[in-house]
């Protein structure tokens, strides 16, 4: 990693989406942190994959709902350097029809998905702004914009999601720093296949098919460029014409 090399933090990076997007920055040129909850092994594959294509990479373990847990981890990641290119993609689902949801479903989604965003965020915050630049790019879904039937809770998460980005974008719009949020559908991965076949897709989506990780990280890796310094506030979706 060469001293003028921006980094970024990836919450989630082992995933589906987020080694997507991981690759994605690294293309650009970025040293990618890659966040993994338990599954250090995964994030370490994603740094592999990185490093084999010539960029720069490391892997960090760290639960997102514990708060100290998290503070610890990004003070540690802060003794060198600040981190100006932050994606919050972390994130779990638990579904069930609100009627019949148990508190611990409710809180554990709400946990990880919106407390984690916080926890993350907001110790990244000053260290970003004395630089004058930084990309905020939070993962929302399709759900918290239009909610789900057995989503409520990831649905008030995603939705809190988007509120926190238009907030954030105001606070930290004089300072270089853009804040935005894209709000996938249906995207090709292990979780989707687990839930829809071919004929519900067809049936959801006009494009008639899942969006790729692919797709969604050339999206991301957009607003985290030069390029996208005048877009903040932004709920983008990327979901194939669904309404």
């Amino acid at each position: 990693m060469t001293i003028e090399m921006k980094r970024a933090l990836v919450t989630g990076g082992s995933g589906d989406i987020g080694e997507a997007i991981c690759l994605a920055l690294s293309s650009s040129g970025l040293h990618v942190i890659v966040h993994a909850n338990k599954n250090i092994a995964k994030a370490d594959n994603v740094v592999k994959k990185i490093e084999s294509h010539g960029g720069s990479a490391e892997s960090i373990s760290f639960d997102i709902a514990e708060q100290t847990t998290t503070k610890d981890a990004i003070e540690k990641l802060l003794e060198q350097g600040p981190i100006q290119v932050l994606v919050n993609n972390a994130g779990i689902h638990q579904d069930a029809i609100l009627a019949g949801m148990k508190p611990e479903q409710w809180n554990q989604v709400i946990d990880v998905n919106l407390n984690g965003f916080f926890n993350v965020t907001q110790p990244l915050l000053l260290p970003m702004m004395q630089t004058r630049w930084g990309r905020i790019i939070n993962l929302s879904s399709i759900a918290g914009v239009m909610g789900n039937r057995g989503q409520a809770n990831y649905a008030a998460a995603k939705a809190g999601i988007i509120g926190a980005t238009k907030s954030l974008a105001m606070e930290m719009a004089s300072r270089g720093i853009t804040v935005n949020a894209v709000a996938p559908g249906i995207i090709a991965g292990n979780m989707t296949e687990e839930v829809f076949d071919k004929a519900k897709i067809k049936q959801l989506v006009p494009m008639n098919r899942t969006g790729t990780p692919e797709e969604v990280a050339a999206l991301v890796n957009f607003l985290a460029s030069d390029a996208a310094g005048y877009i903040s506030s932004q709920v983008i979706s990327i979901n194939g014409a669904m309404s």
